[in-house]
């Protein structure tokens, strides 16, 4: 277990696991409803130390079919001048890299440059994976296990402009980081993406 990740959460994800698994290949019925306790369980632990809604807790994992697997999270790393493209997001108007969780049917390059056209306004194309980070060992706690993806792109158009979920669009030096959207991706993560950008012969980073 990640000692950066509370044993509580650690717990709760397991058993938000096993119930979702269970739940997936259980044939009988009692089976199935001790599983849907299970899955209540962990979402009362999660509610009770989040103070997150249990209702909206629910709503997030109810969608949650198969076997329980870390979710995608693809992040596009732009570099102009020395500087890295961060757009604002406006769930909590602090900022990051532009990107977001992996869309079905598409590849992880074009969900990159899906992303960062939908909510920067730049048309790239992308150049290579840089990282594959675990969000247990980076990030703050969150319900979700996720794996993070960096890739690099480079710009071929466009021009700035906010999107839906993005309510502003800048370039940033490294030494002058505005507030980072920390579960999206925090200050050691963009300072990794600047070092492996400086030095295009070191090979992916993954965890």
């Amino acid at each position: 277990m990640n000692e950066t990740q509370p044993k509580w959460l650690h717990w709760a994800k397991q058993v938000q696991g096993i119930a979702q698994t269970g739940l997936t290949y259980a044939k009988d019925v009692y089976d199935k409803e001790r599983y849907e306790q299970l899955r209540a369980l962990s979402l009362e632990i999660m509610s009770e130390y989040t103070k997150m809604d249990a209702r909206i807790l629910a709503h997030l994992f109810a969608g949650e079919e198969g076997y329980a697997t870390p979710k995608v999270d693809i992040r596009g790393v732009v570099l102009k001048d020395n500087r890295i493209l961060l757009v604002r997001e406006k769930e909590d108007g602090e900022w990051s890299l532009p990107g977001g969780w992996a869309d079905l049917l598409l590849s992880p390059t074009e969900i990159a440059v899906k992303e960062i056209r939908e909510e920067s306004g730049f048309e790239v194309k992308p150049l290579r994976l840089l990282a594959v980070l675990d969000n247990q060992k980076h990030n703050p706690p969150a319900p979700y296990h996720v794996y993070k993806l960096f890739i690099h792109c480079e710009i071929t158009g466009g021009q700035a402009q906010e999107g839906l979920e993005t309510s502003a669009v800048r370039f940033f030096a490294e030494d002058d980081l505005p507030r980072l959207s920390r579960n999206r991706n925090t200050e050691e993560q963009i300072k990794l993406m600047f070092d492996l950008l400086r030095h295009p012969e070191r090979v992916p980073v993954i965890d």
